[in-house]
């Protein structure tokens, strides 16, 4: 099959950068979902990221259970540590000026210090504009990593709907001489029955209206157009883009043609064939599940 559009909507994409002492890693992972599921796992000093972080993958993704993560690895030791030596600093010389003018005993000014807000997890500070658009651009590296994934799933997807649907197919032509033989079957029954009435007491007309709605009611042959019409349809589908929705509803209207056939076709061999047509429309319908 050339030019498949259609991909899966599973996927991981990664990307990895420095700047500085940092370097920092993006994965972003996709599962299935109705909609686009975002849950975002990144560093405090990301958080103000959020929102373009947001855009960038709701624009290129479209849809799915997304779990996108940052991490950071220092390479060198940072001066601050854990700890924000600046803050802890001013707190101490405040707490021993003030211990100084009350003239109290002396504390132990580290416990104390390690208590007031902002000293621990000190690198939490404000991050350049520089780090930002690092950070943003592996975020849309990721992505496109994980379209990438996404597309080649897809092409594997693609293969196997087809030969559901291929099989479909197949056993619809083989319904064919077994319809004949059905429609001789019902025949042969009609003319037995009746050549064991009573002529003189049949209604013409009646017996004819009778005829035309029991042969309209056995008739299946729309339902076999608008299944090949349906598959069809399905078939041109599969080659665009974002149209997991799309299957899934072709697919619900061949499974109405289908229980169709087998609720008229009153017929061993076509009921068998409509059994195993069910079997291969189930698989479809979990395959078009993944599709996004």
């Amino acid at each position: 099959m050339s030019s498949i559009a259609l991909q899966s909507m599973t996927g991981f994409g990664k990307a990895n950068g420095q700047i500085n002492d940092k370097k920092i890693s993006v994965e972003v992972r996709s599962l299935n979902s109705k909609g686009l599921d975002l849950n975002l796992k990144i560093p405090a000093q990301y958080r103000d990221l959020e929102s373009p972080i947001r855009k960038i993958i709701t624009s290129q993704l479209v849809r799915g259970k997304m779990d996108l993560s940052i991490y950071i690895e220092s390479q060198i030791q940072s001066d601050n540590g854990q700890i924000n030596e600046k803050a802890a600093t001013a707190y101490f010389e405040k707490l021993k000026s003030l211990n100084e003018l009350w003239g109290t005993q002396t504390q132990d000014y580290l416990s104390l210090v390690l208590r007031m807000p902002e000293v621990l997890n000190g690198q939490q500070e404000d991050i350049s504009d520089e780090e930002a658009a690092v950070v943003l651009s592996l975020v849309e590296k990721a992505c496109s990593q994980l379209q990438i994934f996404r597309r080649q799933e897809g092409q594997g997807l693609a293969q196997d709907l087809s030969a559901n649907l291929g099989a479909i197919k197949s056993e619809l032509s083989e319904i064919l001489p077994f319809e004949k033989e059905r429609v001789q079957q019902v025949k042969d029954r009609i003319l037995k029955g009746l050549a064991t009435i009573d002529e003189t007491r049949l209604d013409a007309n009646r017996l004819e209206q009778e005829m035309i709605y029991y042969v309209e009611k056995l008739d299946i042959s729309e339902e076999k157009q608008r299944l090949l019409q349906h598959m069809a349809y399905f078939e041109e589908t599969i080659n665009q883009e974002a149209t997991g929705k799309k299957l899934g509803f072709i697919a619900q209207e061949m499974g109405r043609e289908i229980n169709t056939l087998g609720s008229k076709c009153n017929h061993s061999e076509i009921q068998r064939r409509v059994v195993i047509m069910k079997d291969h429309l189930e698989k479809i319908k979990e395959q078009v599940l993944n599709a996004l």
